[in-house]
C-alpha cells in the first residue's frame, strides 16, 4: 500500500493502547489491553509487545514508516526510560530499549518516546486546537494536571521530555503540600481530584454509596449548587494563572485544554475567561486564547504517531519490512 503510517502506542494506568495512523492523522486500526498496573514489570512489558502484536497483524503494519510510544510519567526520553507515578514496577524501565527488542522491530529505526501530555500537545498541535498555531501551550485537566508546549511551530518537550509539568508549579506559596513535595501546585487546586474534595470540603455530597468525582460535581453545579460551583472556580483561577504565567513567559497565543475536567465545558472555560483577565494583564499576555482541545480519547496516539512522523520527515528509515 502507498499510504504512509505510523504505529504508536500509549501507555497509562488503566490501559495500554495501540495504534496504525495515517499520514492524515486518522486512526487506520487500533486495539487496547488493560495495563497490569500492580505486576511485575516483565508482565507490563508483555503486555506492550501483545499490543505490538495485534498491530503487526494487520495489513497496514507493512507500510508503517515509524513508532512513537507515549506514557505515563515522568519519563526520560534521553535514556528512553519511564517511572509512571501510577506504575510501581517501572522505576527508570528501559522501555525504548524494550520495544526495539520486539522481533518486528529490532533492526529498524528507534521508537520516538515522550510524556502522555507532551503527546497531547503534539496531536493538538498537528490535528486539533493548535493547528497552525506557533506558540501554544496544551493542558490535560483530568484525575491530574499535565501540558505541553509548542515554541516556534515546533513541540518543545525539553532535554529530559519534561518540559510542560505545569500542574506542578506552584500558584500559592502558602498552599497545601502536594505529592511531588512542592506547595500550591495547580494540581492540587484544578485537577478532577482536587474539585471533588473541594466541593466535599464547602459540604457539598455526592450521590448516595458513591464516590465524589468532579463529574457528579459538575451535575450539581449545572444544577446551581453553588458549593460545586465555587470548586470549579477555584480549579478555573488556578488554571488562569498558570496559563497567564506562561503567556508572560513564552509569548504563547493560544492555551488548548483538555481532559475529563474540561468535558464540564462552560462550568470551567466561563470562570477561566474571567480570572484570565485579571492574571495576564501585561500587553503582550493579555491576548492569550482558550480553546477546548479538539481531540479526545486517542490524543495520546495521534501525538506519538506526529513524533514518529516528525522523525520520520527529518530522516528515517521504515520500521517494517514488506
Amino acid at each position: 500500500m502507498n499510504t504512509q503510517v505510523y504505529a504508536a502506542i500509549d501507555i497509562g494506568g488503566t490501559k495500554i493502547a495501540g495504534a496504525l495512523i495515517d499520514d492524515k492523522g486518522e486512526v487506520v486500526e487500533r486495539t487496547e489491553l488493560p495495563t497490569p498496573a500492580r505486576e511485575s514489570a516483565s508482565r507490563l512489558s508483555a503486555t506492550v509487545d501483545r499490543v505490538i502484536d495485534a498491530l503487526a497483524a494487520h495489513p497496514a503494519w507493512r507500510a508503517v514508516l515509524g513508532m512513537g510510544i507515549a506514557s505515563a510519567g515522568p519519563v526520560d526520553t534521553a535514556a528512553g526510560t519511564v517511572s509512571p507515578v501510577n506504575i510501581p514496577a517501572w522505576r527508570s524501565f528501559p522501555l525504548v530499549e524494550s520495544v526495539r527488542a520486539h522481533p518486528l522491530v529490532s533492526g529498524a529505526i528507534d521508537p520516538v518516546l515522550l510524556g502522555d501530555a507532551v503527546a497531547v500537545a503534539a496531536a493538538e498541535h498537528w490535528r486539533g486546537a493548535a493547528r497552525g498555531v506557533r506558540n501554544a501551550l496544551c493542558m490535560v485537566v483530568s484525575t491530574g494536571v499535565g501540558g505541553g508546549y509548542v515554541l516556534e511551530g515546533a513541540l518543545h518537550p525539553g532535554p529530559s521530555g519534561n518540559a510542560g509539568h505545569i500542574g506542578h508549579i506552584s500558584v500559592d506559596l502558602d498552599g497545601p503540600p502536594c505529592v511531588c513535595g512542592g506547595r500550591g501546585c495547580v494540581e492540587g487546586y484544578a485537577s478532577g481530584t482536587a474539585i471533588a474534595r473541594h466541593a466535599v470540603r464547602l459540604g457539598w455530597r455526592p450521590p448516595a454509596g458513591r464516590e465524589a468525582t468532579a463529574a457528579d460535581v459538575a451535575v450539581a453545579a449545572r444544577a446551581g449548587d453553588h458549593r460545586a460551583l465555587a470548586a470549579f472556580d477555584r480549579s478555573a483561577r488556578a488554571l488562569a494563572a498558570a496559563i497567564a504565567g506562561s503567556a508572560t513567559l513564552l509569548e504563547i497565543e493560544v492555551a488548548v485544554i483538555g481532559g475529563g475536567v474540561a468535558q464540564a465545558g462552560d462550568l470551567l472555560f466561563a470562570p477561566l475567561g474571567r480570572h484570565l483577565r485579571g492574571f495576564a494583564v501585561l500587553d503582550f499576555a493579555r491576548h492569550v486564547v482558550v480553546r477546548p482541545a479538539e481531540l479526545a480519547r486517542d490524543a495520546g496516539l495521534v501525538g506519538a504517531a506526529a513524533a514518529a512522523r516528525s522523525r520520520v520527515l527529518d530522516g528515517g528509515a521504515p520500521i517494517a519490512a514488506d
